[in-house]
Order: C-alpha cells, then structure tokens, then sequence
C-alpha cells in the first residue's frame, strides 16, 4: 500500500522542508535548516530510486482526493518523468552541499527557496495535466526570481529584470493557450487530450494547432530557444555559482515540457495537429546551436562561456528531438543527463576560480595563482574534456549519439556540421581559458583565499556522475531505449491514466 504513494513524495519532501526552514529555529537557525535541507535532498535520491524501479512495470498515477482522471488532478510517474525525478535529486544534493559551506547566508530565506524550486521542478516533471503544469511553473519561477537575486547586485538586478519580463510574458501566452484548448477539447488532461485532439476535424483542429503553437512558444522560452534564448546568458553568468548550477536543470524543464505534449498530444496519431511544430523545432534548434557556438567563442568571461554552453545544449537536444524517432529520443535523454552535471559542475568550478583569483576574477586574462591551483587546474580540464565531447567520458558517447541518430541526407549535412563545428569552438574557447587562468599565470605566491575542502567534494560529486554515465553507458541507454519507445507509443501511459477501455465519447 505505501507503494502507492510513493508518487507524491517527491513533491511532499520539498514542501514540508521548506516549510520547516521557514520557521524561527533559536540561536542558529541556519544550522537547522541546512540539516533539514540536506535530509530533504538524501530523502529525494531515495524516493527517485523506488519510483525509477517501479516505472519498470509501467506508469503509476496518484489521483489527488481520490478523483480520477480526467476529471481530478492527476501525479503520474512513468520512466521518462521518474528518470527527470532522479536527475534532479542528483544534482540538487552536490549544489545544495556546496552552498552550506556559506554562500547560503548570503540573502535570506535561500534554503527554503531551493526547496521551492525543488517542488516547482519536480511538479512539472510528475503533473498529469496541462493546467498544473502551469501552477508548477509558476512555483519554480517565483523561486527563481528570488534565488537569482540571492547576494544582490545591480547587475543581478539588471539580469532579473529581464528574465522576470519574459517569463510573466509567457505565463499570460501559457494561460491563453490553455484557454483556447480548454474551450475546444473541454479538458487539459494530457492523456485525455491525446485523444480529444486527434479525433478533431476541419476548424476545431486548426484551433488546437493555434493552442498548441501558443504552448511550444512558452515552452521554447523556458527552454532558451531562438530567438527566446537571449535571457538566459546573462542571468546565469550574473547570477552566483550556486544558483546557476541548479538552474542546469531549468532549461530541462522546458524540453521535457515539449517532449512529454509534442509526442502525447500532437503527436504521429494525432490526427490532423500530428506533428505539430516539429519542423519549427528543426530550424530553430539548429539557429540556437549556431548562435550559442558563436557567443562561446565571443565571450571573455568564463561564467558567459559555460551560459552559452548551456544554449548550445539546448539547440542540440531540441535538434535532435525534431527527428521525430527512438534513437533521436535516446540521445536526446543521454546527453539531458551528461550535459545537466557537467555544466553544473563547471559552474561550480568557476564559481571557486572566481574567488580565489581576486580581481580578474572569471575573466579570461592572465592572473595570479590561486590557493588550490593544482586541483581546480585537474577538475577544469576533466570538466572540459567532457563538455567538448573528448573520448572516453559521456560528452563523446552523447555526441555520438546525436550524429547517429541523423539518418537523412538532409539531417546528415546540416546536424554534423554544426554540432562537429560548435564542438571545434568550444574546444578552442576552453582551450584559450585554461591556458590563460591555469597555465600562463604571474608569478609570485598564490592567493591566500581556500575553499573548504567539502565544496571541492561537492564538484567532484558531479564529476564522478559524469564517470559514472561513461562506465554504465550500456546499461543506461538500454534503459532509455525503453523511454524513447513509450514516449513515442503513448498508448501505456494513456490507458495508466484513463482506465483500459477508455473512450472519448
């Protein structure tokens, strides 16, 4: 019977720790709240454990006061939403470690902040309609509105300002587009739209093409697609290393968001909406591909490099999903894991550059030598290898991937070139970083600023995650073969979550 309710705990942990951490805890609140945070994150890898194991017998659905679907709001754990649970609990325990050792005193209220983002993230991975998709993102939003603020700063708030603009923009588009598919299917059950929208004829389906168009738009914009992608370099360069390495999951939010509607909903079977928007997904993913490249080999701030990495990775998977088959799907999945820690984890190392380089700080000049040069030198060039794409680690086997999944002469001729090219620049980027803020250093005795030894342990969590995706890539893909094919054969999950002998009559 627990098994049951296995669903919902990941949102319930997040929830309730936050709301401890809101309480006064005497002399040394922040002691607690860290206890209470860090138990939340153990209690979160835990519970994505189960839920990942039974994902295997097919997808379980918790029917919020017992009302079924498609009338009660639904929390459905299937192994693509299961798979998103477990990465986002990986990454949040590392992130949030790093943070207790001091950057968490920074503003106030951030434990119970992350804990907030936690359960806006996770709610969109698990809703089972589009209505509380939205409620979730406005969750994880308000959240990333504060902790993007977190230690203050005129350029934070220049940053903010424009990612606040934007995402209240595409809240008020997501809000009509759920009107508009609301007033011409009655429902916004994602199983139940599935067959509402496919049995749609003439002008009804021309309107839920429009609804749906309105929904790739915001999702585009939470993901940083071109040309919605432009607040993005700059809030996660601005932003401190902390945030910026748990918002490696943000843009994740907003492709499984298009994976999880654009296969289910507007899918092959989806009658006259199938394939909805595919095409615009091809264009612009290779546009952001291209533009990202180009704003790493332009910027002379690592913290924007590694931003504009994470757009690369976006034009990439997004790419890539646009081929509209398994193996697209299963890179798509392998390289959302690989790229997730590794750019984590580079935001982590700059961040400690950074600090311990003093004035030049994250600038890609020549400096002086830092407290912990030898080790921060190792973990860049570890992290670097992998990003770029080198054998043996998991940048490679995801690369590898993406380009075998490119079967046409079309997809051939434009997808390698661009993701062969991007890999040459970042290359060169990354090269010119660490030979300017590692290699050619001035002389004299390094800087007197150290980080504890347990935030380099923290990065080296992410690190060994990456070593990890490389050493199981068998068994790993293997698994997320089985996503590609329910994700493109919805029928499981539909019946999951309607009922066998469901009918839209």
């Amino acid at each position: 019977m627990l098994s049951q309710h296995f669903v919902i705990l990941p949102l319930l942990i997040p929830m309730l720790a936050a709301l401890l951490q809101l309480l006064p805890w005497g002399d040394e609140p922040q002691r607690y709240r860290r206890a209470i945070g860090m138990t939340s994150c153990v209690a979160l890898i835990a519970v994505a454990i189960l839920l990942l194991l039974q994902s295997q017998h097919g997808p379980s659905v918790y029917a919020l006061g017992s009302w079924q679907a498609p009338y009660g709001i639904v929390i459905v754990a299937d192994k693509l939403s299961a798979l998103m649970v477990l990465l986002t609990a990986l990454l949040a325990l590392p992130v949030l470690w790093y943070a207790c050792y001091g950057e968490d005193n920074l503003g106030s209220h951030f434990q119970a902040l992350f804990q907030f983002q936690l359960l806006g993230i996770l709610g969109a991975f698990l809703t089972g309609d589009l209505f509380n998709l939205f409620v979730f993102f406005e969750i994880l939003l308000i959240s990333s509105y504060a902790l993007l603020m977190h230690g203050g700063g005129k350029q934070k708030l220049r940053a903010t300002l424009h990612y606040v603009l934007l995402n209240l923009t595409g809240s008020a588009i997501f809000l009509i587009a759920l009107g508009v598919i609301y007033g011409i299917t009655g429902t916004l059950n994602m199983a139940d739209l599935a067959h509402k929208v496919a049995s749609l004829q003439a002008d009804d389906a021309h309107i839920a093409r429009v609804g749906g168009l309105l929904l790739l738009i915001v999702f585009a914009l939470k993901a940083a697609l071109l040309p919605l992608y432009f607040w993005l370099p700059q809030a996660y360069a601005m932003t401190t290393g902390t945030v910026a390495a748990l918002f490696a999951i943000m843009t994740k939010v907003g492709i499984y968001a298009i994976i999880r509607v654009f296969t289910l909903i507007f899918g092959d079977d989806s009658g006259a909406a199938a394939l909805l928007g595919y095409e615009w997904l091809w264009w612009l993913g290779l546009g952001t591909l291209a533009i990202g490249a180009l704003g790493v080999i332009g910027s002379r701030d690592l913290r924007l490099v590694i931003a504009y990495l994470v757009v690369i990775s976006v034009g990439t998977m997004l790419t890539t999903f646009s081929m509209n088959s398994e193996r697209s799907i299963t890179a798509v999945m392998y390289y959302m894991l690989h790229s997730t820690f590794i750019t984590a984890a580079l935001f982590l190392i700059v961040d400690v550059v950074a600090k311990q380089r003093g004035k030049t700080a994250s600038r890609i000049v020549k400096g002086r030598k830092m407290a912990q040069h030898a080790i921060l030198g190792m973990m860049f060039f570890a992290a670097a290898i992998a990003i770029i794409g080198m054998p043996p680690f998991s940048g490679f086997i995801g690369k590898l991937f993406i380009l075998e999944a490119a079967r046409t002469g079309a997809q051939v001729a434009l997808l390698w070139p661009l993701v062969l090219g991007s890999t040459f620049l970042v290359m060169i980027s990354l090269s010119r970083a660490g030979s300017r803020m590692f290699w050619h250093t001035f002389d004299g005795k390094p800087g007197d600023v150290s980080h504890p030894t347990g935030q380099l342990v923290a990065i080296g969590l992410l690190l060994l995650a990456i070593i990890g995706l490389t050493i199981f890539a068998g068994s790993i893909s293997t698994f997320i073969n089985g996503i590609a094919y329910d994700v493109m054969h919805p029928a499981s999950y539909i019946e999951a979550v309607l009922g066998e002998g469901y009918s839209n009559e």
